[in-house]
């Protein structure tokens, strides 16, 4: 095959047929070619834009992880540019597609797991790649985030240290989001080896996570009304939890206890403070945008994985040790 007839095909011009089409697109996915957009004058220089891939947009961490890359960027001429992937493999692959096309200044992405062609990709864009969130696996260039399954085992940990022994779990599907698994995993790990398994356990993907909290809480209380503490894999739930049991006259935390994730700003202002663990989303934000204007300037910068350690903050609903 020519090299005319492949510049043909990844440009879109000319008489191709579909067959060598197919051909052509297939190898160019398997290799993790993305075209390059910009001019042929500007062909060897790149845009001072930062491509920040993230999966949501509603869920309050990610703008937080936002406004630690933006604070350090904004002092230099790097502007972040955020694509959505609803944590779908492949709408990450569109996104990362479009984004490196225009050949950005280096690449933010949340989470270690991607598809082949996604990962492909990272490794071919000749940029600085950091994933954020996740220390939980093999990072494509640099990572910064916490362990999930450090997160889940010492909450485990100290629901037990607490005296809480009949649990029950609520939490979003744990196929699409690889960290609330990971967080899950490390959480039933612990509880094993403290002798006590999840009594209870229920599910949800879309929907106000204020109205599931108390619509899961609710139902899961009515099956297993034995239940002395109920963990979720986020606070927005957890907070609907809350209240649906504050509600019905539950004694909280002696009665029941309950536990989220994330430690949430907007659920400070509460009169009963949910316990909760910090991500360090802020944090997670600022130092990957500042391991890419270090490799950018040419400054010493981590590679491999950066692991934060966030703090379990016992709030309301966690009883005293």
């Amino acid at each position: 095959m020519s090299e005319m007839t492949v510049s043909r095909v990844l440009r879109n011009r000319g008489d191709v047929s579909d067959a060598t089409r197919e051909k052509v697109l297939a190898a160019a996915k398997r290799l993790g070619y993305v075209p390059n957009k910009i001019a042929g004058a500007l062909a060897s220089q790149r845009v001072n834009l930062v491509a920040v891939v993230i999966p949501s947009l509603s869920n309050m961490v990610f703008p937080e992880v936002l406004t630690g890359i933006s604070r350090v960027l904004e002092e230099t001429d790097l502007q972040p540019v955020v694509g959505v992937t609803d944590y779908l493999p492949e709408k990450e692959e569109k996104v990362l597609y479009e984004m490196l096309s225009w050949r950005p200044s280096g690449v933010i992405v949340a989470g270690l797991e991607h598809s082949d062609a996604a990962r492909a990709m990272l490794s071919a864009a000749g940029v600085p790649v950091v994933e954020v969130m996740d220390t939980d696996g093999q990072a494509v260039d640099a990572a910064v985030g916490i362990s999930h399954r450090r997160a889940g085992r010492e909450m485990a940990n100290a629901i037990l240290a607490a005296g809480y022994r009949r649990i029950g779990f609520m939490g979003t599907k744990l196929g699409l989001d690889h960290r609330a698994r990971k967080r899950f995993e490390g959480f039933t790990e612990a509880l094993a080896k403290g002798g006590v398994e999840i009594e209870d356990q229920e599910f949800y993907t879309d929907g106000s996570a204020l109205a599931k909290g108390r619509e899961m809480t609710a139902a899961m209380m009515k099956r297993s009304p034995e239940l002395d503490f109920l963990y979720y894999s986020n606070d927005m739930i957890g907070a609907g939890g809350l209240l649906w049991l504050q509600e019905q006259g539950f004694d909280v935390p002696n009665r029941i206890g309950l536990a989220g994730f994330n430690d949430v700003q907007l659920l400070q202002g509460l009169p009963t403070k949910l316990a909760t663990m910090d991500s360090c989303r802020q944090e997670i934000g600022r130092r990957a945008a500042e391991i890419i204007l270090n490799r950018l300037n040419g400054e010493a910068a981590p590679e491999g994985k950066v692991e934060l350690t966030p703090k379990i903050n016992p709030g309301d609903t966690l009883r005293a040790r």
